[in-house]
């Protein structure tokens, strides 16, 4: 059975294709940090707990992904494969969602989008290390130069936000940690969506981790609600929008089009990362009402060029014919195999 995304040959094989699709996701996700704002609230107006929000929009995705293996007739996952979907679960499916789940309700969502500026070089320094490739001396040096602009951003703003200093900076670890935690889920997801279609990578991942994240959910359900009707009552229809968005197209459904746009062109694809920022920084002042500070914006250009230089000088370099990296199989497309 074949009911996965489709598109006709001569469109899916055009060498746009993947950006297109991986465009899409990017969109996708630039949209998780302001529809996550909404979901947990803010300080003085608190609204889902933050990890409820991190368990919940992964339990909710979960039934979604039951749902669809269950549709497609697919296969239990080689033992070769389990490995990599404990890595997405870990990084992508925990990891992010708590790190930015809590951090976002301390620091605006501006602000939470110039951390993630550096995501890109992250994820390229993991597949480098990962993976095996062996980027220039100068990639290096622009990891460090991405690293020390979100130092001085992150310090340089946290005196100003309500939560004071120190609680802002933890915000800020928080968010990084996440953004590792995001890198490894990147590149395992990317690695393994050669071997089986982008739609399966990202539900068996969730199939995975529902045991988990449907207790955690049960735990961390907020004090004091004890029915839908009471939730209905204290919960602002805005954060059941935001809880609803970050468990299906945040947590599912971009990640189809991410990992498979990923694995037909990863260094391509991986600069389009770049415009998240950017993209989430305009839909927050959109969505939220937020006052993007002309700082924010001067730093996340920054970050934009200097994750630029480091991706071009890591494409420049080519991996060592003496390089153990593993084989990579050949590319999967968008679809779904028959089964």
């Amino acid at each position: 059975m074949d009911t996965s995304l489709q598109a006709p040959p001569s469109l899916s094989q055009h060498p746009w294709w993947p950006r297109a699709i991986g465009l899409m996701a990017v969109l996708v996700f630039a949209m998780t940090i302001p529809m996550t704002r909404l979901a947990n609230g803010s300080l003085t107006e608190p609204q889902w707990p933050p990890l409820f929000v991190a368990s919940a929009r992964a339990a909710l995705a979960g039934v979604l992904a039951v749902l669809h293996l269950l549709w497609v007739r697919a296969a239990w996952p080689a033992a070769a494969h389990r490995r990599w979907l404990l890595a997405i679960v870990l990084g992508g499916v925990m990891g992010f969602p708590l790190g930015m789940g809590w951090a976002v309700r301390i620091v605006p969502a501006s602000h939470a989008a110039v951390i993630t500026g550096l995501l890109p070089l992250c994820t390229a320094a993991l597949s480098a290390w990962w993976l095996g490739h062996r980027p220039r001396l100068g990639f290096w040096l622009a990891s460090a130069a991405g690293a020390g602009l979100m130092a001085v951003f992150a310090w340089s703003s946290s005196a100003h936000h309500v939560a004071g200093a120190g609680l802002s900076l933890a915000a800020d670890g928080t968010m990084l940690l996440g953004m590792v935690g995001a890198s490894v889920a990147y590149v395992a997801g990317a690695r393994l969506s050669r071997e089986m279609p982008s739609s399966q990578v990202m539900s068996w991942s969730l199939v995975l981790a529902w045991p988990v994240t449907v207790a955690l959910s049960v735990y961390w359900w907020p004090q004091g609600i004890h029915s839908l009707a009471q939730a209905r009552a204290q919960i602002q229809p805005a954060a059941w929008w935001g809880l609803a968005y970050v468990a299906v197209c945040s947590t599912w459904l971009g990640f189809f089009l991410w990992y498979a746009a990923l694995a037909r062109d990863a260094m391509r694809v991986s600069q389009l990362q770049l415009l998240q920022p950017l993209l989430a920084m305009l839909i927050s002042a959109a969505l939220l009402g937020e006052a993007v500070p002309v700082k924010a914006w001067v730093f996340a250009l920054a970050v934009l060029a200097v994750v630029v230089l480091g991706q071009r000088l890591a494409r420049a370099s080519p991996v060592p014919a003496a390089s153990h990296s593993p084989a990579l199989p050949p590319v999967r497309h968008l679809e779904t195999s028959p089964t």
